[in-house]
């Protein structure tokens, strides 16, 4: 105990057990930290093929070797844990930095705004005193005169760009440090040692603005390289050219942009902005990179209107930097845009005038992007999944979004042109004979096989939709893919990658077109990530389509976080070959939706997509209720819905009819979908969907259980703290209740039904009960249905069902009950199959 007690205090001594020390020459030092970094924990035939092959260890026993080994790993273990605490000391003092001056700007903006209270209290009793006439001519001339005044075209010269540029840098660090801009806190974003920054949102100030406060561990040089690319890591910029660069005496540069924004939805037009850029480095050694539109001006180069592009305007905006004690830098970054709100429809208008939505797209895109380099660079260089690196798969991510963000905008410079309609203008059918810059690959050969498709075709639309959280809506797309793809086109769709043999051997399974996801990789901040999807034996595709049985499918999914404020969910998928390669033609698809109503700016509801939010409900469930209250209105979001296929060019008029209508039936689906999900169509226990008729989830579990209590004199669930519901749910075996109908159909099923039955809760109530017996089972079925509305329950043996798919399932016997209401009337038909498996 004394060896192990006193075993960290001198990195040249070791403990034994009887309490002594041994002191180790440099040289036995250098051996042994050899053998450390090949093998920190050796075996007990490690250390002594050690002493047996250095001569100069052969005086030390075995277990002097052992203790050393502990004593080094204690140091690495306290050195890891001090240089953390460090790390995070460094962290905690730079924000307290951050808040300090964050309290400095609210503080003098307090006393701005005592001193405007004052000057306008004064003013009020002034103008109460003055005549009724001439108040009236005072405010009329004060009008002509607002509408008449206009600015003068600004000197585009290189002095007057050099004077633009100062004033610029004035107005944009008054705005991240000063008062020229209201700033309120973002909703949802606290600072903190682990959140992303300060956030904070503008208040009554034109257009939009949003500022962040951040620590980031790289160094403020190469900061300012990363935001300067803003094509890198803004998913929105379509490109940035920088069309002249100009020197100034005091070591900065100007540099005038043009940057091209995508359109977010295929209800409106693009932006694009004519921009000047200054960097430069201020007294204190921080350095600043500002920006501003150049749309009124003369006597310099200027930037004409650009077809399918709204030319918006940016304020002053742009990057603080400063280095940080010990390492790293302190950023604040400013975007204060005019996106111009009157060229969109007036639904979509809140799009373009909410600051939320702003700091989301773009300013806390920019220091999420800086942490995830910043966290990359600390860490060794590691791989992820399917053998890529972070940037690569980076790489893979921005190709999915560009190639959908290209889909949905359809720019003429890219090679779309726009196809006649069939009569009805809800679906737009775009095609492209020349993509292959568009997807980044040649779709001429792709691993090696050549193939017919030399041109590309979207279909795409777009939809309003009410009263149903984007993130409920979009993880109810990605985990039930079933519910709206058809797995022929998905088959079609593969066919144009023209896979050769599959090179990731996997598992088959028996059943037609199920999904298996791959994780690949998380952002930093899990707001996205991306996988593989793997639809498995496709096999009866392969004689007409010369590829592998299963479907791949690289898939890039964000904005499933219920809780972020306003957040913009995207569902973008590509088919790919089993090689995976990097050269690989990508041809994506998908889906977008944007919260557009007024209140982006509070919290979504915290509910899921089956019974299991219903579970924590019970003496609580008021307050589930309230926590829902304020998403029960009439909240919007606008879905941009994108499919493209290759094609041949002279065939596309068969697959546009095909596409047309495949898009329709998406349509549907999702509006179904939707319905079901609303918060209108859930009961106050949220997350249960009750049909017409049918009581409340927990009354119906309480009915459940008592019936088979009284009906069988046993108990179905087991007793405990949790509620019937919560238990019922979680119960092993299959349960399902049916409808007391000429044709039963199913009106709920726990988990294991479900999984059974291969449906979901939305699904369910279009399965009838005689679809899932074959003929034996439904005459069995009928000539027992007397029994039970007589008796009240009834026994089967073992034997064969299906499920919604077709696929047999066996069970070791079943029992079925009369479920009675609290007026002992027959409300429905129980079912509860047990110890059932696939066959």
């Amino acid at each position: 105990m004394m060896a192990v007690s006193s075993a960290c205090k001198d990195g040249n001594k070791d403990g034994l057990d009887n309490g002594k020390y041994v002191r180790y020459t440099p040289e036995q030092v250098e051996a042994l930290e050899r053998l450390y970094h090949d093998c920190p924990k050796p075996s007990s035939m490690r250390r002594q093929q050690l002493i047996r092959e250095c001569p100069i260890l052969s005086n030390i026993e075995p277990k002097q070797i052992k203790v050393w080994f502990q004593n080094r790993r204690c140091r690495e273990k306290q050195r890891k844990e001090a240089s953390r605490l460090q790390a995070v000391n460094r962290k905690l003092s730079a924000m307290n930095k951050l808040l300090m001056e964050e309290n400095d700007r609210l503080q003098k903006q307090v006393s701005q705004l005592v001193y405007e209270n004052s000057y306008f209290r004064q003013h009020t009793q002034n103008a109460t005193l003055a005549t009724t006439d001439t108040s009236c001519e005072s405010v009329v001339t004060s009008g002509q005169h607002q509408l008449t005044s206009q600015h003068p075209p600004r000197d585009a010269s290189p002095a007057g760009l050099m004077s633009l540029a100062e004033e610029t840098l004035t107005e944009f660090l008054s705005k991240a440090t000063g008062t020229a801009v209201e700033w309120v806190q973002m909703p949802g974003m606290k600072p903190g040692p682990d959140s992303i920054g300060i956030i904070a949102i503008s208040h009554g100030c034109p257009g939009v603005a949003a500022r962040a406060c951040g620590l980031v561990g790289l160094e403020p040089s190469r900061v300012a390289e990363i935001l300067k690319d803003r094509h890198s890591w803004f998913r929105g910029c379509r490109a940035v050219d920088v069309l002249n660069v100009l020197s100034t005496g005091n070591g900065g540069t100007i540099e005038l942009l043009y940057m091209q924004l995508y359109a977010p939805t295929t209800l409106a037009p693009a932006r694009d902005f004519w921009l000047l850029r200054y960097t430069s480095v201020l007294e204190d050694g921080s350095l600043v990179v500002c920006e501003r539109s150049l749309n009124n001006t003369q006597n310099g180069p200027s930037m004409p209107a650009v077809q399918q592009f709204v030319r918006a305007e940016m304020l002053p905006s742009g990057y603080l930097i400063r280095p940080c004690e010990g390492g790293g830098s302190i950023i604040h970054i400013v975007d204060h845009m005019d996106l111009e709100p009157w060229s969109v429809p007036e639904v979509l208008r809140p799009l373009y005038e909410s600051s939320t939505l702003l700091a989301q797209k773009t300013t806390m895109a920019a220091l999420r992007h800086l942490r995830q380099i910043s966290q990359e660079v600390s860490q060794q260089p590691n791989v992820t999944g399917w053998g890529r690196r972070p940037a690569a798969l980076r790489a893979l991510s921005q190709r999915l979004s560009k190639g959908f963000n290209e889909a949905v905008n359809g720019f003429t410079v890219e090679g779309w042109s726009m196809l006649e309609s069939d009569g009805i203008d809800d679906v737009t059918v775009l095609v492209n004979s020349s993509p292959a810059k568009m997807m980044g690959g040649d779709i001429s050969y792709a691993n090696g096989f050549p193939s017919m498709s030399n041109a590309v075709l979207c279909a795409k639309a777009s939809m309003l939709l009410q009263n149903v959280p984007p993130a409920v809506l979009l993880r109810f797309l990605r985990e039930h893919r079933s519910e709206w793809a058809d797995s022929s086109i998905d088959a079609y769709s593969a066919a144009a990658i023209k896979a050769g043999p599959s090179s990731l051997i996997g598992v088959r399974t028996a059943s037609f077109g199920s999904q298996v996801i791959l994780p690949l990789a998380h952002t930093i901040e899990h707001e996205e990530f991306m996988e593989v999807i793997k639809l498995e034996s496709m096999g009866h595709y392969r004689e007409d389509m010369i590829m592998a049985g299963d479907i791949f499918l690289l898939q890039l999914c964000s904005g499933v976080d219920e809780n972020a404020a306003g957040t913009c969910a995207e569902l973008i998928f590509a088919p790919i070959d089993s090689s995976f390669s990097d050269d690989a033609p990508i041809i994506p698809s998908g889906f977008r939706i944007i919260p557009i109503d007024s209140g982006i700016d509070s919290s979504s509801p915290n509910r899921t997509l089956d019974l299991a939010s219903a579970l924590e409900v019970g003496p609580t469930g008021n307050k589930a209720s309230g926590e829902n209250s304020g998403h029960c209105g009439s909240t919007k979001s606008v879905m941009t819905i994108a499919f493209q296929f290759a094609i041949e060019v002279h065939l596309q008029d068969n697959v546009a009819a095909m596409a047309r209508q495949y898009v329709r039936s998406i349509i549907a689906s999702v509006q179904r979908v939707a319905l079901a999900l609303s918060p209108s169509c859930f009961s106050s226990h949220a997350g249960f969907r009750s049909p017409p008729g049918t009581p409340e989830a927990h009354t119906l579990a309480q009915w459940i259980c008592h019936s088979y209590r009284c009906y069988l004199g046993v108990e179905l669930l087991s007793e405990g703290s949790e509620s019937n519901l919560k238990t019922l749910w979680h119960h092993s075996d299959a349960v399902m209740c049916c409808s007391l109908k000429a044709l039963p159909t199913f009106t709920f099923a726990n988990q294991a039904g479900l999984d059974m039955l291969e449906t979901t809760l939305v699904a369910l109530q279009d399965i009838t009960l005689e679809k899932i017996f074959d003929d034996n089972g439904r005459k069995i079925l009928c000539s027992e249905f007397p029994q039970i509305m007589q008796q009240g329950f009834m026994c089967l043996q073992g034997g064969i069902c299906l499920s919604s798919m077709g696929r047999p399932i066996s069970y070791e016997r079943a029992v079925a009950w009369k479920v009675l209401n609290e007026e002992e009337n027959a409300h429905c038909i129980c079912f509860m199959f047990i110890n059932w498996s696939f066959v």
